[in-house]
């Protein structure tokens, strides 16, 4: 892992609309991450934290402020750039698992490591071996449409895992789950989270999974406090 810190931002602010009809949602964001630390971000609904997320990982642009991504200025990076470094470094955990519907389990988790170019060969073995890991041996060739919710979240883990990212954004990962179903879902992003030393920054309103984060930060009124 770099030295560096995983993540900076230095006051970051965000409008959207015009003149009267101006919303702004990010008023002043500070922020430093460090190399395999967890962060939870939590708010009300609206607040702005699937926004701020999106910011982060360079999928949308701020008004004005500046955001450091594993070293990188975002605002110097054009798209193409952006994604390489996403390709590269970066794993995404949807509420809403984003798989593909017509490809299978092992296929899902294969398919970034497709687009940067490994081969087949290498990127099949590797994401047998994830899924295995996380206990879907007997899962590889169903599609998603046959898994449950959980075995769903657990191929979009393996899919975010599957370049061993050095930071990975998680957004409402337990959200569609049940308690059950969400709390082993966790233990697993805990779990990757340890053996890969990958930084992890949560979205959730989950409370108990907040608190099982190195820090929580609180977003209300456009800014981040020390959630209490």
């Amino acid at each position: 892992m770099p030295a560096e810190n995983i993540l900076e931002v230095h006051h970051l602010t965000k409008s959207v609309g015009q003149g009267d009809h101006q919303l702004t949602i990010l008023t002043g964001v500070d922020l430093v991450v460090k190399p395999a630390e967890t962060l939870a971000l939590v708010g009300e609904s609206g607040s702005g934290k699937s926004t701020l997320l999106g910011i982060l990982a360079g999928l949308d642009d701020g008004s004005s402020g500046e955001v450091r991504l594993l070293g990188q200025a975002l605002d110097r990076l054009n798209e193409e750039q952006r994604a390489a470094l996403r390709a590269r470094q970066v794993g995404f955990v949807f509420q809403s698992f984003m798989l593909v519907p017509t490809l299978t389990a092992l296929e899902n988790v294969q398919l970034p490591a497709l687009l940067r170019g490994d081969s087949d060969r290498d990127s099949r073995a590797q994401a047998k071996d994830l899924l295995t890991q996380l206990g879907l041996h007997k899962r590889l060739n169903h599609l998603p449409a046959q898994l449950s919710g959980g075995e769903q979240q657990r191929v979009a883990l393996a899919r975010a895992f599957s370049g061993r990212p050095g930071l990975l954004f998680a957004d409402e990962p337990t959200g569609n789950l049940d308690r059950q179903t969400g709390d082993r879902i966790a233990d697993l992003l805990f779990s990757l989270n340890r053996d890969f030393a990958t930084t992890l920054i949560l979205v959730t309103h989950d409370e108990q999974l907040a608190a099982r984060c190195d820090r929580c930060l609180r977003l209300r009124d456009g800014k981040l406090w020390e959630a209490t």
